[in-house]
């Protein structure tokens, strides 16, 4: 297993917990931007630990929770998907990745697109993996009958991920946070994106279809859109190495 280096970073008084897994290292090993990777609604980082594992063969990779989300305290005050990423910025400076590049799962990919769009000097590349929320299936009822079916398509393992933070999470915030998702409107944000954008989504996801997906993907000025068959939602647990694999080919594209 990779080496895993926990540190924490202090944004207006939040504490923001970062993962970090270090790529290669020694002789011939040319400096690579890092990763940053974002969790969605409910969640923290434990859904995207194989991903960080696989994308560290090529660069550092960097976990971030987010506050609020998992076991950590919850803010005082109500956070929304604009707030969480002026804190993601900052959480990047503070580990000082330079220009990097963002991957958001689910309502993650909110958050990273509106962080691109805040600080895009502090982006390279942006990755959008099963983005949320479809503007045609806009309603909590929707989304929650989407979510019951994918459930049943999921590896127990990714389950057992998902619903035990989104237990730790607790109910509170998680509705709080599901009312911002609901609120965001990605096809707008992800229009105003000036560096090169991969919309991803696993092809059994009914969260995130594929008309919802290709349409972000043409809004982006500089966007593409992948496919990892036969995958459920949370396609960078259950094929991690496909994931990757598309991400670092599509990195590969120099940001304009």
């Amino acid at each position: 297993m990779p080496t895993t280096i926990l540190s924490t970073v202090q944004v207006e008084g939040l504490t923001l917990r970062v993962r970090t897994t270090p790529g290669p290292t020694g002789q011939g090993a040319a400096p690579r931007a890092p990763y940053v990777l974002v969790h969605g609604l409910g969640m923290t980082h434990r859904y995207l630990d194989r991903l960080r594992e696989e994308l560290s063969a090529d660069a550092d990779v960097h976990a971030v929770d987010l506050p609020g989300f998992g076991a950590d305290p919850r803010p005082g005050t109500h956070l929304g998907v604009e707030d969480h990423a002026a804190l993601l910025i900052e959480a990047i400076r503070g580990i000082g990745t330079g220009p990097c590049t963002l991957v958001g799962h689910s309502m993650g990919a909110q958050f990273v697109t509106a962080a691109a769009v805040r600080s895009p000097e502090q982006v390279g590349h942006l990755v959008l993996i099963g983005p949320t929320a479809d503007r045609r299936r806009r309603t909590i009822l929707q989304q929650a009958l989407a979510l019951g079916v994918d459930s049943l398509r999921e590896s127990p393992s990714a389950n057992w991920a998902v619903f035990s933070d989104y237990l730790l999470t607790g109910i509170p915030w998680y509705l709080r946070q599901l009312r911002a998702m609901m609120g965001y409107r990605l096809e707008r944000a992800v229009g105003q994106v000036r560096r090169p954008v991969l919309v991803l989504r696993g092809g059994r996801d009914v969260i995130a279809r594929a008309p919802w997906c290709r349409e972000l993907a043409g809004r982006a000025p500089q966007g593409s859109f992948a496919e990892i068959d036969g995958q459920p939602p949370v396609v960078q647990h259950r094929a991690a190495a496909a994931v990757a694999d598309a991400v670092v080919a599509f990195r590969s594209h120099p940001a304009a």
